[in-house]
């Protein structure tokens, strides 16, 4: 295990860390129903109260951060780790949110593609044009779940399309340096996929039944491991949080695994790079309620719009 620090405790359930320019943190408490800014020293200050599951957040054109709000889960104490379980009773549906980060203010941009209801947005990412991809990882309950998908869709709430449906469990969402590939980590399955895109919001899809849903596999980790949250490196190469085993496993375009660093709990879910030379990790420990920090070997991508 490399040098690893604790930036902040006692969140809820964190994920989602956006890096600031002034050495903060932005993330989501997805149990506490908020989305919190981390201060340097550690301290916590809630944004906005958004309700439901907040869970991907990223910096859009304008400097206000868009939302995906996975409506909600119920939760239990497990071994010392607070753990996702199911729907929330009180659950609602899914959404895509913009959160103004001056006043809170929630609005609503998404709760649909078309027809489509979303079941629980989880990761976003936005490209250079403006627009942004995210996954619905879809909704399990005691008996039956929903499919998930991946979209794309417009920050002023004008346009959504689909990119792949039905999707199992797609969870982090990440574009390669050049933006002509996006990434989308299969938490089930432990498979990282890519979508080469024609142009913003169109994939070249791989038919059945060399894709279960039109995506390229780039790579998949043997035994009972999970994947969550991405960040691609200025390399090319992609970092996934990955559950169980409590690793940040790094791939290369090619599928080869790079490195994997060991995490000090099972529940790694997201990381992110800020700092100068954008090679330190922030990495959300969120059994534990943590937020983590290291150096990275590598420098992260710089990411379309903040800092």
């Amino acid at each position: 295990m490399e040098q690893i620090e604790i930036m902040a405790r006692g969140l809820r359930f964190p994920e989602g860390p956006v890096a600031l320019a002034d050495g903060s943190v932005a993330l989501v408490e997805i149990a506490r129903g908020t989305v919190s800014r981390v201060a340097p020293d550690g301290s916590i200050t809630v944004i906005a109260e958004t309700g439901g599951g907040p869970n991907g957040l990223a910096v859009g054109p304008d400097g206000a951060y868009y939302l995906c709000n996975n409506g909600g889960f119920e939760w239990v104490e497990r071994e010392g780790l607070t753990l996702p379980v199911a729907q929330a009773k009180n659950y609602t549906g899914g959404r895509i949110e913009r959160v103004d980060p001056a006043s809170g203010a929630v609005t609503m941009l998404y709760d649909r593609c078309g027809e489509r209801r979303l079941r629980g947005p989880n990761d976003i990412v936005f490209d250079r044009e403006g627009g942004f991809y995210f996954t619905d990882l879809g909704k399990v309950r005691a008996e039956d779940r929903d499919h998930g998908g991946v979209y794309y869709a417009r920050a002023d709430g004008s346009f959504i399309t689909e990119i792949a449906y039905p999707v199992l469990t797609p969870n982090g969402i990440g574009l390669s340096p050049d933006g002509k590939t996006v990434y989308v980590a299969e938490t089930e399955t432990a498979r990282l996929w890519a979508f080469d895109l024609e142009a913003p919001g169109m994939a070249r899809k791989v038919r059945f039944p060399l894709s279960p849903h039109g995506g390229r596999l780039v790579a998949g980790l043997p035994g009972f491991q999970r994947f969550d949250s991405l960040a691609v490196m200025a390399s090319g190469n992609v970092a996934v949080a990955t559950l169980n085993t409590g690793y940040i496993t790094e791939i290369a375009p090619d599928g080869a695994v790079v490195r994997q660093m060991k995490m000090p709990e099972a529940y790694p879910t997201n990381i992110c790079f800020g700092g100068a030379d954008l090679r330190t990790a922030y990495i959300t420990l969120s059994g534990t309620g943590q937020l983590a920090t290291m150096t990275w070997p590598e420098p992260g991508l710089a990411l379309a719009f903040g800092r």
